[in-house]
């Protein structure tokens, strides 16, 4: 079985058409199956968004789009994965169920946020603050020598150590969150085995039937209470197939936010992944 690149994997899309041939030397790329009706699940929802999903075992991509697909935004809270990654590899969290992160005591309009965190806790109501001290406690240089070593969207950090994933300059498209999140499945990423098994056990799990999925969200402007981009990105499994997807869609509306998993899902369905 041929691996998933991410270099390969962009040489699918429009928006990197202009990839050196050294990016095709040792990796083919998967097969490309781009399908309106997947486009046509945003418009119905009555607004602009892209689905990638990677069927490893059929080495297929299907995408809604051959452009967006492509478009690198800030990836807002799925830093999260990247993020829990480096605290558990450097040692600023040891036990992602005993590490506690004591609440501020400011308040923030998200409620789940206004309590004492552990890791896990905390990736499940994804709450900001707490990364943004995890942030901090990692700082500049280890949290920039983790990005280049993930090769993580565009490895840019600037904007602030507890910013440059939600306002900063940090860009990913879905492409690439599909191939990074795709290391993590397959713990192939550049750190420890216990590292990357605890983040994927971390997780919020959503069972489907017989089958699991394994996401993180992300919101831009959630925490300001002014949500304008949502993300949703993971890993499905079904029996003994799994695809790895990316879905980024803008929710002007404060009803879209609520639509980021059931889209999620019934896209994962129409490609049969769940």
């Amino acid at each position: 079985m041929r691996l998933i690149t991410r270099r390969s994997t962009l040489g699918l899309f429009a928006a990197a058409a202009t990839l050196p041939s050294r990016a095709f030397a040792h990796v083919a790329p998967p097969r490309t199956e781009i399908r309106d009706s997947l486009a046509k699940r945003f418009t119905d929802l009555g607004t602009s968004g892209t689905f990638v999903g990677y069927k490893v075992e059929d080495y297929l991509i299907v995408a809604s789009d051959k452009e967006r697909s492509g478009e690198s935004k800030l990836p807002a809270s799925t830093f999260k994965i990247p993020n829990s990654l480096i605290a558990l590899e450097t040692g600023v969290v040891t036990d992602p169920d005993k590490d506690v992160f004591p609440w501020d005591g400011v308040k923030r309009p998200i409620e789940a946020w206004n309590k004492d965190h552990t890791l896990r806790s905390a990736i499940a109501v994804s709450a900001v603050p707490v990364y943004q001290e995890i942030a901090r406690r990692i700082g500049q240089e280890r949290m920039q020598k983790y990005v280049d070593l993930f090769d993580y969207g565009n490895r840019d950090i600037g904007g602030g150590i507890d910013q440059f994933w939600l306002t900063g300059a940090l860009r990913i498209d879905p492409v690439e969150q599909v191939d990074f999140v795709d290391r993590l499945r397959r713990r192939t990423l550049p750190v420890s085995k216990r590292s990357q098994d605890l983040v994927a056990d971390i997780l919020p799990v959503t069972k489907v039937g017989d089958s699991v999925i394994r996401t993180k969200s992300g919101l831009l402007g959630a925490e300001r209470g002014e949500p304008s981009l949502g993300w949703m990105v993971g890993w499905a499994e079904k029996g003994g197939a799994h695809t790895v997807f990316a879905l980024n869609m803008d929710c002007k509306e404060p009803r879209l936010v609520g639509e980021r998993m059931p889209l999620t899902q019934a896209c994962l369905a129409e490609i049969g992944a769940i």
